[in-house]
C-alpha cells in the first residue's frame, strides 16, 4: 500500500504546480479571474467527494477496502485523461466534479492499513504511508512541471496522471492482499445500509472521533486555502519571468514534500510514544509559524526555504490525526469512520481553495498566507482544549 499511495499521490500532484497556467491556456487571462477559477476548479473535486466519501467508506466495511481502492484508481485514470481533452474551463470543472463523485481512495487505503496493523504501531505505520505519499508529492509537481516545459503542453501531464493511476490499479490488484471478513460474518455485509445522516448518528457515541472532524477540516482548509494561487505568487516573486516557470513552481511544491518525507516517519513513531495530542500541538504550531516568512518573502528563494520548513511540520499532522481516529474506533467501523473523516478533509479541500482564491483576489496572496498562519494556531488551541489521547481516556474510565 505504501507503493500504491506513492503512485497515487504522484498522480494527484503532477498537475498542481501549473493548474492556474492551464486555466489561462483555456481562455482566462485576467489574473483575478484566474485566481477565482483556480479556486473553483480545485474545489469541485473535494466538494463532491465530501458527499460521496462516507458512502464509499460505509460500502468498504461490507465489500472490502481493496475493492474501493481499485474502483477509485480506475475512476481517477478515466477522468484525468478526459481533463486533458478539455476545451474550456466549464468542461474542466465538470470533469473534476465527476472525479470527486468516484473518490474514496484515501479513506479505503487508511482503513485497509489500520485494520491489519497492531494498535500500538498505527502512528508509525501511517507515518510510513504518509512518507510514501510524500515521495509521490515530491516527484509529482516536479515531473509534471518538467514534462510541461519539455513538451510544451500542459495536457500531456493529465495523460501521464491517468497512466500512473492505471499503474496503481495493477499494483493493487496483483500485490495487495486483504483477508476481509465483514461485520456479521457473511460476505455481502451483515449490516444495513445507512444514509449519510444515519452514518453520522451511528458514530454519535464516539465523541472524541467527532472532535477530530473539525481538526481535520481546519488542517486541510489551511493547507489548501493558498495552494491554487501559489504559482501566481511565485510568478510575482520572479518578477514576471516565464522561462522554466513550470519547473521552478514544481520545485517549490516538491521541497515541501521532501521535508515531509524526512519528518513523517519520525513524527509518526513519536506520536505512538509521546502521545498524539502533544505531537499534533508541535506540528500545528511549527506549520503555522512557517507561513509567516512565506507571506513576507522578498524573493523566490526565501519562499522556497520557508516551504521546506513548512514540510518538516505539516507532514506529521494527518498521520497522527488518522492514527488517533483509528485508536478510538472499533475495527468493524473503521471504513465508515474513515469515510466520514475523509469527508471532513474533503470539505476542507473544497472550502480552502474556493475561499482562498476569492480572498487572494480581494486582499492579495500575502494576506491569505498570514491568515493561514492564524488558522493553524487556532487549530492547535482547539486540539489542546478538546483532544485527549486514548491512554488518558482509558485511565479516566
Amino acid at each position: 500500500m505504501s507503493l500504491v499511495q506513492g503512485i497515487m499521490m504522484l498522480a494527484f500532484t503532477s498537475t498542481s504546480s501549473f493548474m492556474a497556467f492551464y486555466i489561462e491556456q483555456l481562455g482566462v487571462h485576467e489574473m483575478h479571474k484566474v485566481d477565482i477559477w483556480s479556486g473553483v476548479i480545485q474545489s469541485a473535486t473535494p466538494l463532491v467527494a465530501a458527499l460521496a466519501s462516507p458512502i464509499w467508506g460505509s460500502l468498504s466495511d461490507r465489500t472490502g477496502r481493496k475493492m474501493m481502492v481499485l474502483r477509485s484508481t480506475v475512476a481517477i485514470a478515466i477522468f484525468n485523461a478526459l481533463a486533458g481533452l478539455s476545451q474550456n474551463t466549464w468542461q474542466l470543472l465538470g470533469l473534476r466534479a465527476l472525479q470527486g463523485a468516484f473518490s474514496g481512495f484515501s479513506a479505503a487505503a487508511i482503513a485497509l492499513v489500520s485494520t491489519v496493523i497492531p494498535e500500538e504501531k498505527l502512528g508509525f505505520s501511517l507515518g510510513w504511508i504518509q512518507s510514501a505519499g510524500m515521495v509521490g508529492s515530491l516527484l509529482g509537481p516536479l515531473v509534471g512541471g518538467l514534462l510541461a516545459d519539455s513538451v510544451g503542453s500542459y495536457r500531456a501531464v493529465f495523460y501521464l496522471t491517468s497512466t500512473f493511476a492505471i499503474l496503481a490499479f495493477v499494483v493493487t490488484l496483483i500485490f495487495v492482499k486483504e483477508d476481509f471478513q465483514p461485520a456479521g460474518g457473511n460476505k455481502g455485509g451483515g449490516k444495513r445500509k445507512l444514509s449519510l445522516v444515519g452514518q453520522f448518528r451511528a458514530v454519535k457515541e464516539l465523541k472524541s472521533v467527532q472532535t477530530m472532524f473539525l481538526v481535520l477540516f481546519i488542517t486541510q482548509f489551511s493547507v489548501m486555502s493558498v495552494q491554487p494561487v501559489l504559482p501566481v505568487f511565485m510568478k510575482e516573486l520572479m518578477n514576471g519571468t516565464t522561462g522554466l516557470l513550470g519547473t521552478i513552481a514544481g520545485f517549490a511544491f516538491s521541497v515541501t514534500g521532501l521535508a515531509d518525507l524526512i519528518a513523517s516517519p519520525f513524527l509518526g513513531k513519536r506520536s505512538d510514544q509521546l502521545g498524539y495530542r502533544r505531537v499534533l500541538t508541535i506540528c500545528m504550531t511549527g506549520a503555522g509559524l512557517f507561513y509567516l516568512p512565506q507571506a513576507l518573502a522578498p524573493n523566490i528563494w526565501v519562499f522556497v526555504a520557508s516551504r521546506f520548513g513548512l514540510g518538516l511540520f505539516v507532514g506529521g499532522i494527518l498521520p497522527t490525526a488518522n492514527a488517533l481516529v483509528g485508536r478510538l474506533t472499533p475495527k468493524h467501523q473503521r471504513g465508515q469512520v474513515f469515510g466520514l473523516t475523509s469527508s471532513a478533509t474533503f470539505l476542507g479541500s473544497f472550502a480552502g481553495p474556493l475561499l482562498g482564491g476569492l480572498g487572494s483576489a480581494a486582499l492579495g496572496i500575502r494576506w491569505m498566507l498570514g491568515f493561514t498562519c492564524l488558522l493553524y494556531l487556532l487549530n492547535m488551541v482547539w486540539v489542546r482544549l478538546k483532544v485527549k489521547d486514548p491512554e488518558s481516556m482509558e485511565a479516566s474510565t
